[in-house]
């Protein structure tokens, strides 16, 4: 395990003996409110309250309507793809996420540069911002799996070197979620604190933490504690509806044993001033195609979608 820091770790994870709620040491929003702000001001506050905000009908019909037909043909031929980034479920041949999707179809690289998810991030990180990871999910009806609780940024920074907590996600709905298909959860509030996890991270931990993950969760009674303190919220949304949440929130999701399917478009945007160093808890860090080390600024895009790949810096 890679130990050499030159400064202390202000976020030590699967390092000791006994996990740790620890205090967060960054802020949740680092822009003022102002007119004119791509959110509202009691949204700003929900955010910075509970971690997450819900947008509804972010995207029109027809819009949905065209990332719907592109999503569906990556997966009803993702041959075309390159191999590494198509990732199935554990132990079936289903089709979990498609990682990379910005660098492999043109109408999901103007989605991650639309002006209305990568304004909000530019607005809610006050930074210039980069596509720190790009992926779709697919959660089939009856088959799809769970994906066990845990904050993105304790995994960003023990494997992917990510320094500081200024990064969030931003999930597209391509199908309805409801209550029932396995939605994202998550643990508003959960944000404020940070959870190092237990156990020394096996080498190549992404090959399988991608399908299953066992490293980088959260032990039983500190998620507990914070259910108790925070409960837990299930967003549902129609298609064109958007989820904002922070790097640090605490979310997982369960399986669906519903005949009805869940997708989304996912993407993470980090600061450029909060590019990737060398990974705090491991001595290799993970490929491109999950951790981007190249952060190229986006240029955000107004406008409807309509199938033209934005100009990349």
């Amino acid at each position: 395990m890679f130990t050499a820091e030159l400064v202390a770790d202000p976020y030590p994870s699967r390092c000791n003996t006994e996990p740790e709620i620890l205090p967060r040491l960054d802020p949740v929003t680092y822009s003022r409110w102002h007119p004119g702000a791509p959110v509202s001001k009691a949204q700003l506050s929900t955010f910075d309250r509970d971690g997450f905000l819900v947008l509804d009908d972010v995207f029109d019909a027809e819009e949905v309507a065209f990332m719907q037909r592109e999503a569906g043909a990556l997966l009803g031929d993702p041959r075309g793809l390159e191999t590494e980034t198509v990732i199935t479920e554990p132990g079936g041949r289903e089709v979990r996420s498609i990682f990379a999707i910005h660098r492999q179809n043109q109408c999901m690289a103007r989605l991650a540069a639309d002006s209305r998810l990568a304004g909000v991030a530019y607005f809610l990180l006050d930074d210039d911002v980069y596509l720190h990871q790009s992926r779709l999910n697919y959660k089939p009806g009856f088959h799809g799996k769970e994906f066990y609780w845990h904050s993105d940024f304790e995994t960003w920074h023990v494997e992917d070197g990510m320094p500081r907590m200024r990064a969030l996600s931003i999930s597209v709905l391509l199908a309805e979620n409801t209550f029932n298909n396995g939605p994202l959860m998550l643990i508003p509030g959960s944000h404020r604190s940070y959870l190092s996890c237990l156990g020394e991270t096996p080498e190549d931990h992404y090959k399988m933490s991608l399908k299953r993950q066992d490293y980088g969760v959260p032990d039983e009674l500190s998620l507990a504690e914070l259910v108790y303190e925070h409960g837990i919220d299930a967003p549902t949304g129609k298609p064109g509806s958007v989820v904002i949440f922070d790097c640090n929130v605490m979310h997982g999701s369960n399986g669906n044993i519903t005949p009805l399917p869940r997708s989304n478009a996912f993407f993470v945007y980090n600061a450029v001033s909060n590019r990737l160093a060398h990974p705090y808890g491991v001595d290799k860090p993970r490929p491109d195609f999950i951790a981007s080390r190249q952060p190229e600024p986006i240029t955000p895009v107004a406008g409807r979608l309509h199938g033209q790949a934005p100009q990349w810096p």
